[in-house]
Parts: C-alpha cells; sequence; structure tokens
C-alpha cells in the first residue's frame, strides 16, 4: 500500500479555493483548480513517491496489482478513475459512451490523439457516480417531454421544438436544438421565460443553445453524503458544488452545449439515449463498517467509512483510498501509512485486510466483488 501523489487538473470551472484548501495549500490559487485525479488514466496518472506513475507501478505486474479476476475480465490496466470535483461554475453539458461505443468510435476515428476535435479519448465507457461533499446542484437526464413542451411554447419561435416535444420525439427536438440557425435571436426569449437557473447559465454562456437544452433536463440537489448515478449515454451537467466522482477508468466526453469547446452534432445524436426518467438520488446502504453506494456498473464500486474506531476493510482487489476529513491510519501487513485530509492511497491486491483507525472519513474505490 503506498500514498499517492495526485494531480490536480485546471479548468475554467474549477475553483481557487476549494482543492487547495483540501490539499492544505496556499489559496486562492492563480488559476482555477477543478479535478484531483487520483488513479492509472495515462492522460494524468497518480504517482509513487519516488517512484514511477500508477500506471507504470501496475503494468510491471497487473495480476499482483489488480488480481488475476480483474485482469481477466478489464485487461491489465486499473479499470476506475477517483476524482474530487471543484465545481464554482457549470461544467459542459455532455454525454460518455458505452463499452460497445467506445471501441467502435476509438477504433473508427481518424482525429489524431491530442487534437481537441477529437471525440474519443480511449476505448472506454464512462458510467459516473457523483458523491456529493457539499450541496450539489446538477442537470441529469431528460425529464417529461410534456412539461419540456409547455414551457418551450411559451416562446413563439420555438413552437415547432414544443410540437416535436409534445409527440415524443425528443431526439428530434435535441437535433433541432443543436442544429439552430440563429442561438442569439432565441435564447433571450427562452431565459426570460424560463428564468433561474437557465438565467446564469445563459449569462456565462450566452447564444449557447445547450442553455435551452438544459430545459428539457431533470434538475438534481444533492446534499452532502448523497450520490447520484450517471450511466453511459445519459445527458448531464454538474453546476455547483464539491464532490467525490468514481468512474470507469475513462477520459471519454462528448459535448452537447455550454462551452466553447467542440460539439460534434451527428456523434452526439448517435451516442445519446433519448429515454427520459428521473435519475436516482442514493442513500449508501450499511455493509459491515462502509457505507455503500450501489450501482449497476461492473467497473467500480464506492464506499464511505466513517472512521471513529477501528475499521477493517477487506482484503484483495485494487483499491484507492482517498481521506476528505480529518486524519486516518492504514495498517497492513504490518506496515503503516497515514493519511491527512485530501490524501489518498493505492492498495494492491495482494496483501491483507486494511485497518483503519483515527478520526476522519474514508472514501473506498474497489470493484463491486470486493
Amino acid at each position: 500500500m503506498e500514498r499517492l501523489q495526485n494531480p490536480v487538473q485546471e479548468y475554467a470551472w474549477g475553483s481557487h479555493t476549494v482543492l487547495a484548501d483540501l490539499l492544505g495549500l496556499p489559496s486562492p490559487t492563480e488559476r482555477p483548480q477543478a479535478e484531483l485525479w487520483i488513479g492509472a488514466h495515462p492522460a494524468a496518472p497518480s504517482r509513487l513517491p519516488g517512484g514511477p506513475s500508477l500506471d507504470e507501478h501496475i503494468a510491471a505486474d497487473p495480476e499482483a496489482t489488480l488480481g488475476p479476476a480483474a485482469v481477466a475480465r478489464f485487461g491489465p490496466r486499473l479499470p476506475f478513475l477517483l476524482k474530487v470535483l471543484a465545481i464554482a461554475a457549470p461544467l459542459s453539458l455532455q454525454v460518455h459512451p458505452d463499452r460497445e461505443q467506445a471501441e467502435r468510435g476509438f477504433a473508427a476515428e481518424r482525429t489524431p490523439l491530442g487534437d481537441p476535435a477529437r471525440n474519443y479519448k480511449d476505448d472506454w465507457p464512462k458510467p459516473e457516480l457523483l458523491c456529493a461533499l457539499t450541496d450539489v446542484h446538477a442537470l441529469c437526464g431528460l425529464r417529461d417531454p410534456g412539461d419540456s413542451a409547455e414551457l418551450l411554447a411559451k416562446v413563439p419561435a420555438l413552437r415547432p421544438v414544443a410540437d416535436l416535444l409534445t409527440a415524443g420525439d425528443l431526439r428530434a427536438a435535441v437535433k433541432t436544438l443543436l442544429t439552430w440557425p440563429s442561438p442569439d435571436d432565441v435564447v433571450p426569449e427562452a431565459v426570460a421565460v424560463a428564468g433561474e437557473p437557465y438565467a446564469s447559465l445563459a449569462e456565462r454562456y450566452p447564444g449557447d443553445m445547450g442553455v435551452i437544452l438544459a430545459m428539457l433536463m431533470n434538475e438534481v440537489r444533492l446534499a452532502p453524503g448523497q450520490a447520484m448515478y450517471v450511466p453511459p449515454r445519459v445527458p448531464h451537467a454538474y453546476l455547483a458544488g464539491t464532490a467525490v466522482e468514481l468512474m470507469a477508468g475513462s477520459d471519454n466526453v462528448l459535448r452537447a452545449g455550454l462551452t466553447p469547446k467542440h460539439v460534434d452534432v451527428p456523434e452526439l445524436l448517435h451516442l445519446a439515449s433519448f429515454e427520459p426518467g428521473r435519475p436516482d438520488v442514493l442513500d449508501p446502504v450499511r455493509h459491515g463498517e462502509e457505507e455503500v453506494y450501489l450501482t449497476p456498473a461492473p467497473e467500480f464500486r464506492l464506499s464511505r467509512v466513517d472512521v471513529a474506531d477501528d475499521a477493517v476493510l477487506p482484503a484483495g482487489g485494487p483499491q484507492l483510498l482517498l481521506c476528505t476529513d480529518g486524519r486516518v491510519e492504514l495498517r497492513r501487513d504490518g506496515r503503516t501509512t497515514g493519511l491527512s485530509r485530501g490524501e489518498a492511497a493505492f492498495a494492491e491486491h495482494r496483501g491483507g485486510p486494511i485497518e483503519a483507525t483515527g478520526a476522519g472519513v474514508l472514501f473506498r474505490a474497489t470493484l463491486p466483488e470486493s
């Protein structure tokens, strides 16, 4: 088990204080810091102190680090990626591929890796689990098209879209919005009817049809400790808050709006699900000394441990352990690793159970079978 050095990603929607405060570093920072990455994705892997990156460490002995079952199912790579998100401004409205779509899209795409116009960064799916550390505001999934039609029908120019929604043709409605010829004319009209939070989105992204597309989506509010599972293909956007996020080990993002970045409308329409429905807000389920967030994702499982007395965490499978509050001592096979707030460790498959002591909050990312 090794304490990790974890990279911070700087994106425009990030915070100047949240991640720096979590890591005990000077704040405010000069540039907005958006994501703390904990894992082995080659785009920004964690590192072992004074040693290799985590992906290099795993590649040297996949079966010892990940376990034979994980290698047999997912190959010689860590199947999940853990993050802390500091959402000071809305993220882009986006969808992620399922496994078949990611494999097909990555194999077929000819745009060079690293090109901002490239859709598929890797050949992995990207289901996500977002667990709130503070109050979190998000959009997720398409709401009842009749409700959306009632709202958009109040804007004369958008009545054709409202008619498509009334007919239940969400895909055609979304396509019409994303190919609208003159967004600068219609977005202010729609915002005047809909109010918040769309007025704030339009202020940040004027003339972006993603503002109107957001009106077709469910608003979700998570209290600290609650979580939301986002399956592949489901449109979503995170608007505000701080959260732990666990996902399959992918960086695949196709954007639909609320962004100055590349939007590939045909590929997005091919990728996204247009089935309406509200996302489930998840409360954790007690499982031994852990509180587990149950999802159908085969690539990961997230649990939370409130370490007040001694807790024993199971052996087996790769594990990422993140301390979000207090300080926790982790003892395994006679060796102790201390984690303070914002610090994380990687526990290999080989080795015994992990004893956690101290006073703090620990998030544990592993495989569902572990």
